[in-house]
């Protein structure tokens, strides 16, 4: 395993981490159709992860284990740290970096989501009892709210890293020009700063090249690359028909993109074939590509729903790209359709 610094933060962590917005599926299914976790096999992948290196693990308050058509169900908010605390236990804890979110909706009442002061420390007492630890390592604003002010966010972050429950703090989904401001304030107040930024990136979706990659340069924030794989497409996982359980039964937006744009998803698999590798493979590595040639720590987040995808994954650290091996993807990609 290969390790990489958090941002501008001195916390080491592994070239990919385990995300936690989509788990392995029961085939079981609450009350409300909410699909329950097959706990005992994401149990697996963790076991095998830290055997393999990897220490870092990403959640957020409000996932609920499995990703489905209605996001909303309140009765499961907390469910992904829940079951990422309990298939933590027994390893050491200073073995591992772990990160999780605040922002979302966790209750129907006023201030049940947000960034104020009363929602943030509110959340982060549930989110340290679900988990079952005593501090998060990274604790991420997931995405913005217009009704608090950015300098009542960023004192209320950087309080809790003084009260010693969170050990950095670092942006999702936020405009670059909000990203900045938080930095600003930290500098004009001595708050603790941002050290690094979540963001949806992959070979199709690039969107955070036209000005958010800047301000991680600039300020020196890792970025933590969610979705690497869009979620399956670049696995081809939808150019035939997509298994049981999968991303598209709640998203058949992910079929039509893949249907719609299916010369360029074969071209890319073709090039993996050529390579030797897998479409999912040549996803990871492209990012850690990137990395290198932006010179800013990048992180996959893996969504891993079963074992074999894991080794899969993992086998791509190994793949090294070459300059021209990117240019053609440039070029493959080029008459990308929304």
């Amino acid at each position: 395993m290969k390790y990489v610094r958090l941002g501008n933060s001195g916390t080491i962590v592994s070239q990919v981490a385990i995300g936690t917005w989509h788990l392995p599926g029961s085939g079981k299914f609450h009350l409300d159709g909410v699909e329950m976790v097959d706990e005992a096999e994401f149990y697996k992948i963790v076991r095998k992860a830290y055997d393999a290196g990897v220490n870092f693990f990403d959640t957020a308050n409000i996932y609920h284990g499995r990703v489905e058509k209605n996001e909303d169900h309140i009765d499961h908010i907390g469910n992904s740290e829940r079951i990422l605390g309990r298939s933590l236990r027994g390893y050491d804890r200073e073995s591992i970096v772990v990160a999780t979110k605040v922002r979302g909706p966790v209750s129907t009442f006023p201030n049940g989501e947000g960034l104020s002061r009363k929602h943030i420390m509110w959340q982060i007492r549930e989110s340290l009892s679900r988990l079952d630890m005593d501090y998060v390592d990274l604790y991420q604003i997931h995405w913005s709210d217009p009704n608090t002010p950015h300098t009542e966010t960023m004192r209320t972050l950087s309080h809790l890293v003084d009260l010693d429950l969170v050990r950095y703090t670092g942006e999702s989904n936020h405009s670059a020009g909000d990203i900045e401001d938080f930095m600003n304030i930290s500098e004009k107040y001595g708050l603790h700063p941002f050290v690094s930024m979540q963001e949806p990136y992959n070979i199709i979706q690039r969107g955070i090249e036209k000005d958010k990659l800047d301000v991680a340069k600039k300020h020196g924030l890792g970025l933590l690359a969610y979705i690497p794989l869009a979620q399956g497409v670049l696995a081809g996982k939808y150019l035939e028909a997509p298994e049981s359980g999968s991303r598209s039964s709640y998203y058949p937006e992910l079929i039509t993109f893949s249907r719609r744009n299916e010369k360029i998803i074969r071209d890319l698999m073709d090039l993996a074939k050529e390579k030797g590798i897998t479409g999912s493979q040549l996803a990871i590595a492209w990012i850690i590509k990137r990395s290198e040639m932006e010179k800013i720590p990048m992180i996959p987040l893996l969504g891993v729903t079963r074992e074999k995808y894991l080794d899969e994954n993992l086998a791509a650290l190994d793949v090294r790209l070459s300059d021209d091996d990117m240019k053609r993807i440039d070029q493959l990609t080029s008459g990308l359709k929304a």
